[in-house]
């Protein structure tokens, strides 16, 4: 089968197509043949920084639609054939994914293969940073780095639909401020964010604060926060030092900081990540969420997908088609 794989770090060209074995689940474990699948930040990082990668060759990709393929031992509930969507460790670039079963998940009522791929790692992410981890409630203020990306875009849907007072978003370019406002975003801010918000909020801050960048942005977000504020940390895409916040930050205010990982999650406790995606992917089916598919690319063309991902000049979903 085809494919992608990189065997060193480095820029978008590293990703190659090869010929490999096609892989058998294990036991507990689905294989798929793969339709879509996702690109996400993750996926560069892991080719750019060795992020999650425990070696090399390295075929990247956390999620994938298609169709069922064939079942390891143990696994029930699903049937070789079914449409599915899945979360994998990794390996979601090729003809053939393998998943664990425990994030393999029927295609949601609704929707296809395609529209589908857009949302194992992306919806759940976006639901719990509302809900589980965020605990937004009505009437509330929310702040979210990267709005315009496939998280921010449906953060703002969720957001809305959960009655906030206000959402308010980041990003790095007056076209994505753009695209962010036709999703749910009342104010979109271009680079600096923490004056704006003082301003908008008059004096008081924003209840909460969603960042996947750390460093620096992480600290001017903590400082945007009002009082009892909550700040969700979910990445480091600015790949700086790991932060420490502590008593200097938290006690004048009463603030919390907490944070999130989806595979963190499905490797700790699967029960909880399948509970919570059950439960994002019924926003999909219901239409209270859309994540719309503003690039698509071959399965060979994935270099030129991280290409675009990369100059920061992407919005929404982009997929690589693979099998459709």
């Amino acid at each position: 089968m085809r494919a992608v794989e990189f065997q060193k770090y480095g820029e978008p060209e590293v990703l190659t197509v090869v010929t490999v074995d096609v892989p058998e689940p294990g036991p507990g474990q689905v294989s798929i043949d793969v339709a879509y699948a996702g690109v996400n930040f993750a996926d560069l990082k892991a080719r750019a920084e060795g992020y999650r990668v425990p070696r090399l060759p390295y075929v990247p990709g956390l999620e994938v639609s298609g169709r069922v393929r064939a079942l390891g031992a143990g696994v029930t509930g699903l049937a070789v054939g079914q449409e599915v969507v899945a979360l994998t460790e990794s390996g979601a670039y090729a003809e053939v994914a393998v998943a664990d079963a425990t994030t393999v998940f029927p295609l949601p009522a609704g929707l296809d293969a395609r529209i589908a791929a857009t949302l194992p790692t992306v919806l759940p992410t976006a639901y719990a940073l509302v809900h589980s981890v965020g605990r937004l409630q009505p009437g509330e203020t929310l702040l979210v780095q990267g709005a315009a990306g496939g998280i921010g875009t449906a953060v703002g849907q969720l957001a809305r639909a959960a009655g906030a007072g206000a959402v308010y978003g980041v990003v790095s370019s007056a076209a994505k401020a753009a695209y962010a406002k036709e999703h749910g975003y009342d104010e979109v801010y271009v680079g600096a964010f923490q004056e704006p918000v003082r301003q908008a909020t008059g004096g008081r801050g924003v209840d909460l604060v969603l960042d996947p960048v750390g460093g620096d942005t992480l600290r001017a977000g903590l400082a945007s926060l009002a009082v009892f504020g909550r700040l969700v940390s979910f990445g480091n895409a600015s790949s700086a030092e790991p932060w420490t916040v502590g008593q200097p930050e938290l006690y004048p205010l009463g603030v919390s900081v907490s944070g999130f990982s989806i595979l963190t999650l499905a490797a700790t406790d699967p029960a909880a990540l399948r509970r919570l995606t059950e439960r994002a992917f019924a926003k999909a089916a219901d239409g209270t969420v859309a994540l719309p598919v503003t690039a698509e690319f071959a399965l060979e063309d994935a270099a030129r997908a991280h290409r675009l991902m990369g100059g920061r000049t992407s919005t929404g979903k982009l997929l690589l088609r693979v099998g459709a």
